[in-house]
């Protein structure tokens, strides 16, 4: 048996990286039957079928420290968020959405506003309501090589996943942090205003600068399975100086009165934008409770 980590799955294969290299392998028909389906980012304990060329089976997967649901990656420690300033127009629903993930598997987050080159007056505002929020913001251009030591210094000793949609530009900015990736990059369809898909599978890439980097698919939406409504203001972390509020731990922070969330939004110590998409993630998940039962 040999110990290695998944690197990379395409089409029912799984590339384990191990100290005596690279094997392609499949896996056990028991994790099928227990529906377990191993992730990249996975340590596993793979035996040997063909070491010549290097072919093996997935043995054994060891827990999970983290696991995200989309991208789907095991045992991250750092999440590097990245939208576009502009084209395509950064979603921030899609943004709070993928923090809110992040923050349930207790992942550092950073957040990365890219072609900060074609800002049009909309970055210092980006940035305020993320840093106010708690969160720390690079804005960088891969065009004009802006801020790109930043966030290889983010990258340093961590294994981290670069997620957000689609044309945002993270093939760009990796291949700005390590020139040896020459990662194939998109455009933005101006039809559409999005990114075409040009990373098509989640891949662990070793950095010159050490650490390691999960490229990702772009999406464009993200569910909340398994939040529940009491959950999730949990996962806006700005509001967790407000935790003494008079309604406890029962409070939402959505129709009671009196209530210092509520209070902080009005008096601009939270952001507006923050709390709005707190309320409509909040109906959404209201929404699809109501459906289940």
């Amino acid at each position: 048996m040999l110990k290695g980590k998944i690197i990379k799955g395409l089409s029912g294969f799984y590339y384990v990286d191990t100290e005596s290299g690279l094997y392609e392998c499949k896996a056990r028909g028991i994790f099928r039957k227990q529906k377990i389906t191993p992730l990249v980012g996975d340590n596993v304990e793979i035996s040997i079928v063909d070491e010549e060329n290097k072919k093996g089976v997935v043995e054994t997967i060891e827990e999970r420290e983290t696991e995200l649901v989309r991208p789907p990656i095991a045992n991250v420690d750092k999440a590097l968020i990245v939208f576009a300033v502009k084209d395509p127009k950064p979603n921030l629903s899609l943004l709070d959405r993928f923090i809110v993930h992040a923050e349930r598997e207790n992942l550092e987050i950073v957040i990365i506003f890219t072609k900060m080159d074609l800002d049009d007056g909309s970055l210092d505002e980006l940035v305020e309501i993320y840093e106010k929020a708690g969160y720390k913001v690079i804005p960088v251009s891969s065009e004009k090589h802006i801020n790109i030591d930043k966030v290889k210094e983010e990258l340093k000793g961590n294994t981290v996943v670069f997620a957000g949609p689609s044309g945002v530009g993270k093939s760009s900015l990796l291949n700005q942090i390590d020139e040896s990736f020459q990662l194939k990059t998109g455009t933005v369809s101006e039809k559409i205003g999005r990114g075409r898909h040009t990373t098509r599978h989640a891949e662990l890439l070793k950095l010159e600068c050490g650490g390691i980097v999960a490229d990702t698919p772009g999406f464009s939406s993200l569910e909340l399975d398994g939040i529940d409504e009491m959950e999730l203001k949990e996962y806006f972390i700005e509001f967790d100086k407000y935790d003494e509020c008079k309604f406890g731990s029962k409070c939402v922070h959505e129709n009671e009165p009196a209530c210092d969330v509520k209070e902080a939004v009005e008096n601009g110590e939270i952001s507006k934008q923050r709390y709005e998409s707190y309320l409509q993630l909040l109906n959404e998940i209201r929404q699809k409770n109501s459906r289940r039962y």
